[in-house]
C-alpha cells in the first residue's frame, strides 16, 4: 500500500475593499437665525458656515455673518448691528464606520466684529427724596434722540462642541454650543456695549455663549 501526502492548496482569500471617505469643502448656513428673525422682532440676522478636512480628524472651520440686535434694559434701549467672521479648526472625536463622514467634534475659535452701536433711548435712574421734597441728586435729562458710533471693533476666542451627521450623501445636520471670552471690545462713548455680532449678550464677566443649527453640503474633492 503506498502512502501519499496531500498538500492543503487552499489559500485563505483577503478582503482586498477598502472603504473611503471624502475630503472637501463642506458649505452651509446657521437655520436657526432666519427663523429667530422671523418669530423675534428685535432680531435679525444670517450666518455662512464652512469647514474643509485637512486629516482623518481634524478639520479648518469659519462662521461669517451678519446680526442686528436690539436690547431693551430697565431704562435703556441700544441696538447693536454689524458683520463678524469666526475661524479655527475642529477636532473630530467620533470613530467612523466604514465610509461614515459624521463628527463629534471640539472646535476652536478666534472671532472679530465690526460693528456700531446706537443708544436708542436712556431714562436716568435716580432716586428720590421724601414724598414732596427734590431728588438728593440732580437728574440727568433723558435721551430720546438715538446717538450712534460706528466702526467699533470685538474680539475673542470660544470653545466649541458640537455634532454633524449624514443625513443623505454629502448632507448634514449639525448642531453645536460655544463659550465664549472677550479679549477685548469698543464700546459707545459714555455707554457699555451690551451686544456684539457673532459673540451676542456681553456680560459682566465678559463671556458669553452662543449655538447653531447648520445644514451643510460636502464638495468632495478627493476620496481618502
Amino acid at each position: 500500500m503506498n502512502g501519499y501526502s496531500q498538500l492543503n492548496t487552499t489559500e485563505t482569500k483577503k478582503d482586498t475593499i477598502t472603504y473611503k471617505t471624502g475630503y472637501g469643502l463642506r458649505i452651509g448656513a446657521d437655520i436657526s437665525k432666519p427663523v429667530l428673525t422671523i418669530v423675534d422682532k428685535s432680531y435679525s440676522g444670517l450666518e455662512l458656515v464652512g469647514d474643509y478636512r485637512v486629516s482623518e480628524k481634524w478639520y479648518v472651520a469659519t462662521e461669517l455673518g451678519y446680526e442686528k440686535e436690539i436690547t431693551f434694559e430697565d431704562f435703556t434701549s441700544s441696538t447693536s448691528k454689524g458683520s463678524y467672521i469666526r475661524f479655527g479648526a475642529n477636532y473630530n472625536a467620533y470613530e467612523n464606520w466604514l465610509d461614515m463622514n459624521n463628527e463629534i467634534y471640539v472646535g476652536m475659535r478666534y472671532g472679530f466684529a465690526m460693528f456700531d452701536h446706537t443708544l436708542n433711548s436712556y431714562t436716568p435712574n435716580v432716586s428720590s427724596g421724601s414724598e414732596g421734597t427734590t431728588p438728593y441728586f440732580p437728574s440727568t435729562p433723558s435721551i430720546q434722540t438715538p446717538i450712534t458710533d460706528t466702526g467699533l471693533t470685538a474680539h475673542w476666542t470660544e470653545l466649541q462642541l458640537g455634532i454633524k451627521v449624514e443625513t443623505f450623501k454629502n448632507l448634514f445636520i449639525g448642531f453645536s454650543f460655544s463659550y465664549k471670552i472677550m479679549l477685548s471690545i469698543d464700546d459707545q462713548k459714555g455707554f457699555k456695549t451690551l451686544y456684539a455680532p457673532g459673540f451676542n449678550r456681553v456680560f459682566e464677566s465678559s463671556t458669553g455663549f452662543g449655538f447653531n443649527y447648520t445644514i451643510s453640503y460636502l464638495i468632495p474633492f478627493v476620496n481618502k
